[in-house]
């Protein structure tokens, strides 16, 4: 059984029984520390992992086998949890005037607790005019008819010189307004496009831009639309538009950059200013799509799943599939980029009143080396097709870098299970060098003014196991990644996407003092309850568990560090589900968890029957997931979409879905409702400070620090001094991301895509390999022997690019 040191005092989860009295509680598993920002098995080192024999050919720790944290004699005293801070707030958006509609005190339709927004409700009945009806027999009418003969009949040379003069009128008219919409208004709106300014609109920015101002151009087709409206996709399928908060989406081929679209009538439009801090993140993530998972996607695994090296990750996936020609190759995964995630998912998306998308990406969207046997660049072509679809139907996204080279955490959706050689071992450096230029890539691109109000943040890694390489020199790399997005995005505070940290499963507190007055940070942390001890106890027990283990951690990271995001939390309190730990690896909850001793503590059965869960289940799972939302504030559940077995014909793990619980009845149709939940207790009052947001001192960091954060580090805790390990130089030619196409249906000109290179005075070559040299293989085992390397004269370390004037 996974334990913690004895030295650090665990109270019990608040897990009442709704049967019994309220003092009555349940044997509950120990709570989870109210410090954490996560909760993981103990192990911290890969020797304590254990033996590998248990694990298929290929495979090591799961996804989720991370580090007990902060255990030991220097972790801080434990000290008491507080609920949510959610609250009302002077100026915030529960109280703003979005909710009353500006109207005067007294008047206002924000009444029993409830938002009206239809014209026909009692507002109306009782504060509007009726109009006087008058029919073609009124008296009135009557008279002026009388008082009034009709004109004088024209003579017939008069009437011949007005019909021409109105003739040649018509003819003009003809030729000026194709003209205007079809070529001039057009150009004009992509233009204004990119050279937008800003005004203020209400509680938000609006900026003033042609292209952004929802208004339809001339078109064949409806180029806008709210709730019940007809939309026709790509392949001709169409579905009707959903959306009862208010919501409008906007496409228009003619002018593809164009703003206009609103998730919901409570968020800012992308032609708006978010607010962060106020405006809340609701999100949700895209997971398993352009980054694929084995307990999301089962069926892409369980078909190789008798294979000699079965498939586990997506690097084994993807020698399956090149292997198996008889069924397509490599171009399966394709196949399920095009089908799993469609545009019909971002409409939904806002249809559950989420604003925002979190969305995992492999760095082999750009490139692959050497025998990488991942599907290279295609995926990007689909998340080209998000970002359109995400612009259509008003909703922001977070991308996520998911999987780095040579793995940052060695699970599975870091691309191939196993070691740790990012910040590790003797490709340790050389594989960081190889991912700053892809974050650099990725950063030119979504920097571009066409894409910078969708693509609003960038997460640079996702979930790196900072036991493994050290807190110091994860923070380095995080620096020299911040600098090379802020220079992306050019000069002067408040360019470029919001950068988000992950904690590496340290405390979140600990990273106060790294980053004092970054630009736009945000620190993310994945708060999951269901992968450490296992408890029986009902879903009803655990009705306000996320605001005692969680609310007060929010705050107060919100009020020292700035914006605090959770990336990932799900509505899961046992380990329960296919594949939900790796492929074959088996539960914790059922004794069957190769990479641990747990004892049984039940069947799964009663939780991932979710055909036969009852209406008692259903609510207990909605209320865990409203306490959820309340106590973390700025969210991104994980995840949207759970596919099917092969096997069984249904979804195996539906504590992870959202779209399922929506279908169902266990997520709440308005995230809203979540308000509150927690008691507000001991909140967080926004605003952020001007330098979190991007404003006055931002971008500021003091000397002492930056001083600190010196690239590259010294010495990586394994594989040691960085000037004896191999590294690349930056010589290479820079790879860039391609924009999309579009044809226009104007006939104007062809319309301006980017280039894909935000900042042009960013000249720095890529990091390649020193010609000559011999390198190990970037995925090497981090505890194999340092190779001898190049001449120290021929290798150069990764510069940050000067910004551009």
């Amino acid at each position: 059984m996974a334990h913690h040191n004895d030295d650090v005092a665990y109270d019990p989860l608040p897990l009442t029984n709704d049967d019994a009295p309220s003092h009555t509680l349940y044997n509950a598993p120990p709570s989870p520390d109210p410090r954490l920002s996560s909760f993981h098995t103990p192990q911290m080192v890969p020797s304590e992992l254990g033996d590998d024999s248990s694990i298929p050919q290929g495979a090591a720790q799961p996804r989720f086998l991370g580090a007990a944290l902060y255990d030991g004699p220097g972790s801080p005293a434990l000290r008491d949890s507080f609920a949510s801070s959610q609250h009302t707030l002077p100026s915030s958006e529960y109280n703003s005037s979005v909710y009353a509609l500006n109207e005067p005190s007294g008047l206002g339709r924000y009444d029993g607790g409830s938002y009206h927004d239809d014209p026909r409700d009692s507002y109306y009945a009782e504060h509007g005019v009726p109009m006087n009806v008058m029919s073609s027999g009124s008296r009135n009418m009557e008279e002026k008819r009388a008082v009034y003969a009709p004109p004088k009949a024209k003579s017939r040379r008069r009437l011949m010189i007005f019909g021409l003069i109105a003739c040649i009128i018509l003819i003009i008219l003809a030729v000026i307004i194709p003209v205007y919409f079809f070529i001039l208004r057009p150009s004009s709106s992509t233009k204004d496009s990119q050279n937008d300014t800003s005004t203020s609109s209400g509680d938000h920015t609006s900026k003033t831009s042609s292209a952004s101002a929802a208004q339809p151009t001339a078109s064949a087709v409806a180029v806008t639309g709210g709730d019940g409206t007809l939309i026709t996709m790509e392949d001709g399928t169409t579905f009707t538009y959903k959306n009862p908060f208010g919501g409008t989406w906007y496409w228009d081929e003619n002018d593809p950059f164009n703003n206009g679209a609103k998730a919901q009538s409570w968020t800012p439009g992308l032609n708006e200013t978010f607010q962060y801090g106020i405006d809340k993140i609701r999100g949700v993530n895209l997971g398993g799509w352009l980054n694929t998972e084995p307990f999301i996607s089962p069926a892409l695994y369980e078909k190789y799943l008798n294979n000699p090296t079965p498939a586990v990750d997506e690097w084994t996936l993807c020698q399956a599939m090149t292997a198996d020609t008889a069924s397509g190759g490599i171009n399966q995964l394709e196949t399920h980029y095009k089908t799993f995630i469609t545009e019909q998912d971002f409409a939904q998306v806002a249809g559950a009143g989420l604003n925002f998308v979190r969305i995992p990406i492999g760095y082999w969207a750009i490139e692959v080396r050497d025998n990488e046997p991942f599907l290279p660049k295609v995926s990007w072509t689909y998340f080209l097709k998000a970002i359109k679809w995400a612009r259509k139907y008003g909703i922001r996204i977070n991308l996520d870098l998911h999987a780095l080279p040579g793995s940052q955490n060695g699970w599975n959706h870091s691309g191939r299970l196993g070691t740790i050689g990012f910040l590790s071992g003797p490709m340790g450096y050389a594989n960081a060098q190889r991912s700053l230029d892809y974050i650099r890539i990725i950063a030119e691109f979504i920097s571009q003014p066409q894409y910078k109000d969708v693509v609003a943040i960038f997460g640079i890694v996702n979930e790196p196991q900072g036991s493994f390489m050290g807190q110091d020199n994860l923070a380095k790399f995080y620096y020299q990644a911040y600098q090379i997005i802020r220079n992306a995005g050019g000069t002067g505070a408040g360019n470029g996407p919001y950068v988000s940290i992950h904690d590496a499963f340290f405390q979140r507190s600990s990273w106060n003092s790294y980053f004092p007055n970054a630009d736009r940070m945000t620190i993310d942390s994945h708060p999951y309850l269901c992968f450490n001890d296992q408890s029986s106890n009902p879903m009803s027990s655990y009705a306000t568990t996320p605001c005692s283990a969680w609310g007060a951690i929010v705050n107060a990271s919100s009020a020292s560090f700035g914006l605090t995001n959770a990336g990932e939390f799900s509505n899961a309190v046992t380990d329960c589900g296919l594949y939900l730990n790796g492929v074959n690896l088996g539960t914790r909850y059922e004794g069957t968890y190769t990479q641990g001793n747990y004892p049984r503590t039940g069947d799964c059965t009663p939780w991932t029957d979710w055909q036969n869960y009852t209406p008692a289940t259903k609510a207990a799972i909605k209320q865990f997931a409203l306490a959820s939302m309340d106590a973390l504030q700025d969210y991104f559940f994980w995840t949207w979409k759970i596919g099917n077995s092969s096997v069984s014909g249904k979804v195996e793990t539906p504590a992870w879905s959202y779209q399922l619980g929506l279908e169902n009845g266990w997520m709440p149709t308005d995230p809203r409702e979540a308000i509150g939940t927690c008691g507000n207790t001991n909140p967080w009052s926004p605003p952020l400070t001007p330098a979190q947001t991007g404003g006055a001192g931002a971008g500021n960091i003091p000397a002492n620090a930056v001083a600190n954060l010196a690239w590259p580090p010294a010495s990586l805790s394994t594989g040691g001094p960085v000037s004896a390990l191999p590294s690349y130089t930056p010589t290479g030619t820079i790879v860039t991301l391609p924009p999309p196409t579009f044809t226009s249906t104007s006939g104007k000109s062809a319309i301006n895509a980017g280039s894909g290179w935000a900042n042009n005075g960013d000249t720095t070559p890529m990091n390649v390999p020193i010609q000559g040299c011999t390198y190990p293989d970037p995925w090497v085992d981090p505890n194999s022997a340092v190779p001898p390397t190049c001449a120290a004269a021929s290798r150069r370390a990764f510069v940050t690019p000067a910004p551009s004037s």
